[in-house]
Parts: structure tokens; C-alpha cells; sequence
């Protein structure tokens, strides 16, 4: 759908609010826009088939963390009802700050999940690969691997449930999950035997380019050392606040250190690029949207720390407060989506899919 980095950036731009904001009402203004480049970009792609199962999944935690909240905190005005006060941990009100706070955090939950969801879709993880640093490539790999899994297995379970379906089997409950179960699991076996084999194939893990035992030996044993520096002068930082320059002093050297290391590292990754990635304007509106809205998000909790916070336990009001900039601001980020849509919405229909829509309908007509 666009390039890499700037679909990162704006990904950066949607969980930073998401981050650091407990208002609902501005939780919601970001789930929606969120959902709307969602909706443009998964437009029958079978990954965000996918993710909407785990969408949905998310969905249920998130209305799990209702009653818990409530029945773990019992504090507040507002009274609903009361239990035993015997009873461990349950015992007492609950109250409806309780369980508004459980909505929220249940909400900021799964408002994360699916920022990250429309990530996905959006971006492929061999794309995402390539922006990693050369020096962090055994990372990066296990970073995309991790994140093409749920979908992958979700993927799986939906054509095997599909299969078993079709061979007459029906899911009546928990004990008919054995057929699903097992063929699942022998797939993600040999999904992960084939991944191993591609990987060795391709030398993953093997020695770097153009450096000897002796010079990896060095490598590591300087890393060692700015990581040991570092925790010297974090600890100066901390317990040594007589002389807080020494520690800083540390800091930056193990960090300097740290750097060199990491250069002269990624100096011996040897990686091929078979084709480059265009920028375009629609990518530059991705990555401005996100840039405006952490920066301004920011700048708000920098001039009022308790501008974007809702608490709604006494002294404080239970219903949240609302800024009608602030929520113009955050609306920003469903811009893509909306680029998005409009460009498709604009784009000339080709001859085969008319002559396929015409022969649809006149298949369909009385």
C-alpha cells in the first residue's frame, strides 16, 4: 500500500497517543480512525481476515477487564451494588469508577491491537526487514517471523476448520476442537521445519563477511565493556548524586562505544537489494499525519500533564473531559485511510472487471 517507513512512522504516530492517553472519548477518536485505514487498506486481503479474528479476540479481553476491574478495585461514589465483604478479594462495592476505569484500560488495549493490526496490513514484514539496521538482521528476522505468526496460524485454522466442514465434521463445543487442534499443530511443525530450511539454505546465522574469529572475539568483548559502562554510570546516576556529571560522562561513552561497536558490526553484513521502494506523495501524507499527531500530543502533555489523563476515582469528576482540538488533532491520523479510499474511489474501472460485473448481473436478473 506504500512505502515501509512511512507507514512505521505512522504507526509510531497512532500508539504514541495511544501511549499516553486514558480519556476515553479520546481513545475512541483514535480506534475509529484507526478502523477507517484499516478498512481501506484490508479490502479483501486474507490477512486482515486474519487479524480480524484476533480483533475479535482482543475485543473479549477488552470487556474481560470490565468486571475484573470492578470486582478488584472498590472505590468511588457511585454504588451499583455490594458483595459479602468475606469474600477474598471480591468482597465489597462495586462501583461504577471501577468499572468505567476497566473500560478504559480494556479499550487503550485493544485500540494498540489494532493500530498494530492495520500496520500489518499495510506493510509487509520482508518490507519491514529491510529498514533494519545491518547489524540487527538475526533480529529483524526473528521480529518479522514473530509477527507474521498469529496470522499465519489464524490463517491455518480457518482453512482447516473450512476443510473439516466440507468432510461433514461440525463444531458443537471444546471436545470437537481435536480435529482442528491436531492438523493446526502439524502445520505449524512443518511451517517451522520449511522455515529452518529456507533459512539454512541462505546461510542465516553463519559467520559474517570478512572477519575472523579473533576480530568477532574483540567485537564482543568491547560491547561487553560499554554495556558494563553503562550500567556503572546508570547506577552513578541513580545512588551518586553528589557528582551526577560523572554519571552522564559514563552514559555518553558507553553509548559512543555502543555506536562504534554497531557500525563496525553492521560493516561485515553482507545484503542484497533486488528492488527499491519509491516514495510517492500519498507516502509522504502517511508520515505526516503520524509525525503531527505524536509531536502535537506530545507538546499538549508537555503544557498540561492531566489534559489527556481520565481518572475517574473521587476527587476527580467520573466523565471525562473533551477538547475539541485535541480531538481535531488526533482525526488526523485517519487521513491515509481516507487518501486511500478517494484514490480507489477515483480510479478508472478496467474492461475485463466491467465485462465480469455486466455478466454477473445479467446472471442474476429475473
Amino acid at each position: 500500500m506504500g512505502h515501509t517507513l512511512a507507514w512505521l512512522l505512522w504507526t509510531l504516530g497512532a500508539a504514541v497517543p495511544a501511549l499516553l492517553i486514558r480519556n476515553p472519548l479520546y481513545l475512541a477518536i483514535i480506534g475509529l480512525a484507526a478502523a477507517v485505514v484499516y478498512a481501506a487498506a484490508g479490502q479483501g486481503s486474507d490477512q486482515a481476515q486474519s487479524w480480524r479474528a484476533l480483533l475479535k479476540i482482543g475485543a473479549l479481553m477488552w470487556f474481560v477487564a470490565i468486571p475484573l476491574n470492578a470486582l478488584m478495585v472498590h472505590q468511588g461514589r457511585y454504588v451499583l451494588f455490594r458483595l459479602p465483604l468475606d469474600w477474598p478479594l471480591v468482597g465489597g462495592a462495586i462501583t461504577l469508577e471501577a468499572m468505567a476505569y476497566g473500560f478504559v484500560a480494556g479499550l487503550a488495549i485493544w485500540v494498540l491491537l489494532l493500530i498494530f493490526a492495520t500496520f500489518n496490513v499495510c506493510v509487509d514484514a520482508s518490507e519491514l526487514l529491510r529498514l533494519a539496521p545491518p547489524f540487527l538482521y538475526q533480529a529483524g528476522v526473528v521480529t518479522s517471523i514473530a509477527l507474521t505468526f498469529m496470522p499465519q496460524m489464524l490463517s491455518s485454522a480457518r482453512e482447516i476448520r473450512e476443510a473439516q466442514r466440507i468432510r461433514g465434521h461440525r463444531f458443537r463445543g471444546w471436545r470437537s476442537l481435536l480435529p482442528l487442534f491436531v492438523p493446526l499443530v502439524t502445520t505449524g511443525l512443518e511451517h517451522a521445519i520449511q522455515l529452518a530450511e529456507s533459512m539454512e539454505a541462505r546461510g542465516f546465522g553463519g559467520e559474517l563477511t570478512g572477519m575472523s574469529p579473533r576480530q568477532g572475539n574483540r567485537l564482543r568483548l568491547a560491547m561487553i565493556v560499554a554495556l558494563a559502562m553503562a550500567l556503572a554510570g546508570l547506577f552513578l546516576q541513580t545512588y551518586y548524586r553528589q557528582r551526577p556529571e560523572l554519571g552522564l560522562a559514563m552514559l555518553a561513552t558507553a553509548g559512543l562505544a555502543l555506536i562504534a561497536c554497531f557500525a563496525a558490526l553492521g560493516r561485515h553484513v553482507r545484503r542484497s537489494r533486488f528492488r527499491r521502494t519509491d516514495r510517492s506523495a500519498a507516502d509522504l501524507v502517511v508520515a505526516g499525519s503520524g509525525l503531527i499527531v505524536a509531536l502535537g500530543v506530545v507538546a499538549v502533555r508537555a503544557m498540561d500533564r492531566m489534559a489527556l489523563i481520565y481518572y475517574p476515582y473521587p476527587p476527580y469528576s467520573p466523565f471525562p473531559a473533551f477538547d475539541p482540538l485535541v480531538g481535531a488533532l488526533l482525526m488526523l491520523l485517519a487521513v491515509p485511510g481516507v487518501v486511500w479510499m478517494l484514490r480507489e474511489a477515483g480510479r478508472p474501472v478496467s474492461p475485463s472487471a466491467s465485462a465480469d460485473s455486466a455478466a454477473d448481473a445479467a446472471e442474476h436478473a429475473p
